[in-house]
């Protein structure tokens, strides 16, 4: 189903190193360091529509951990991505100076998104002449264009990855163009024929029960059954998306729909769960990576937000609402429930979501 693609090269060859694309000599692109994490490479989008519009003619090449290159093959604006096999956190010293000579001679300029030490390495290797970053753990000469971040002039992350592609004074453009995935309906259905979800006329409902970042992110496991259970005996078809771990909280939500409850959690990859959401007629999930993704494709979502600050991380989208109680506690940005009763979320009840279903569905 490769052939539903953009037709661009996401791997192009040869390689110099395994994994590092080359630049392609003849042409000054912008290289962008992307974020490590699914939902900032979504938010990652808006910047790039950004460069986009400010030089049509300059592409963007965009380094990033493997697992991205789904969501990246998704954004036209990235000519390539750039794979960097590293894991989570690694320093990899030798690693990152290999690849950034490995990519010397096709940048003018790299947009650093992380403020991270070990993010601003490859750029410097790579002699990129402009390097452009926010102060971030002592890098200063790392990079070219260090800039202080202003946390309550830029309050989103997607603010903060716009402002990296504008100069110094440049106001912001309200609004920001909004990240907007392709989809592609035809590989989507297969995704679903393989995974034995009937095909019928019935809404279907995904549901995201996990939070990778810890508990006070998680909307309470049984108001999702709550809700799997309300919307299977409705006839709608729900499907659990979650990780391989998360397999055994998904499946205790998915039994509570009955025969309509499928538990996918561990089942797909990660461009198969895009694929899914881009057909789904309601999504319903925490703050996460693939509320972002759900938003950007247009999905109708309701999103459950706790210990997260919803003014920070927005799901952006004609269909995405948020829901937050705006407690005093919150957001507190913990793990876990500081104050032990985790309120932010347990008095979201399931008629509430429900409610906000079926506005952004109108089913």
């Amino acid at each position: 189903m490769t052939d539903h693609l953009p037709s661009r090269p996401l791997f192009p060859t040869p390689t110099p190193l395994p994994g590092i694309a080359p630049p392609l000599a003849e042409e000054q692109a912008t290289l962008v360091v992307g974020p490590s994490w699914v939902g900032d490479m979504v938010m990652a989008q808006s910047l790039f529509k950004i460069l986009k519009t400010r030089d049509p003619n300059t592409p963007i090449d965009v380094l990033a951990p493997l697992w991205s290159s789904p969501l990246l093959a998704r954004m036209p604006e990235v000519r390539q991505a750039i794979p960097l096999t590293l894991l989570h956190g690694q320093l990899g010293l030798k690693r990152r100076f290999q690849a950034g000579r490995a990519l010397c001679g096709g940048y003018k300029q790299a947009l650093i998104l992380p403020n991270s030490f070990k993010s601003a390495l490859i750029p410097f290797h790579a002699k990129v002449p402009r390097r452009i970053g926010f102060i971030g753990e002592m890098r200063w000469g790392l990079l070219t264009d260090a800039r202080p971040l202003n946390r309550q002039a830029l309050p989103r992350t997607a603010d903060r990855f716009v402002a990296l592609g504008l100069e110094r004074d440049d106001p912001l453009p309200a609004p920001l163009p909004a990240p907007n995935l392709l989809s592609f309906p035809e590989r989507a259905a297969a995704v679903l024929k393989r995974l034995a979800i009937p095909e019928d006329d019935r809404p279907l409902l995904a549901l995201s029960p996990g939070a990778e970042y810890g508990p006070a992110k998680q909307w309470p496991e049984h108001h999702f059954s709550a809700l799997a259970h309300n919307r299977g005996k409705a006839g709608w078809k729900v499907l659990l998306l979650g990780s391989p771990k998360e397999s055994g909280l998904c499946h205790a939500i998915a039994q509570q729909a009955g025969i309509n409850g499928y538990n996918l959690a561990g089942k797909t990859s990660l461009e198969e769960a895009v694929d899914i959401l881009s057909v789904a007629q309601g999504v319903v999930c925490n703050d996460s990576g693939l509320m972002h993704v759900a938003a950007a494709l247009g999905t109708p979502v309701v999103a459950v937000f706790g210990s997260s600050d919803p003014e920070h991380t927005p799901p952006v989208g004609p269909k995405a609402r948020v829901i937050s109680l705006n407690l005093p506690c919150a957001p507190c940005f913990k793990r876990i429930c500081p104050e032990h009763h985790l309120r932010c979320l347990e008095e979201i009840t399931p008629d509430i979501v429900l409610k906000q279903l079926a506005v952004v569905t109108q089913l």
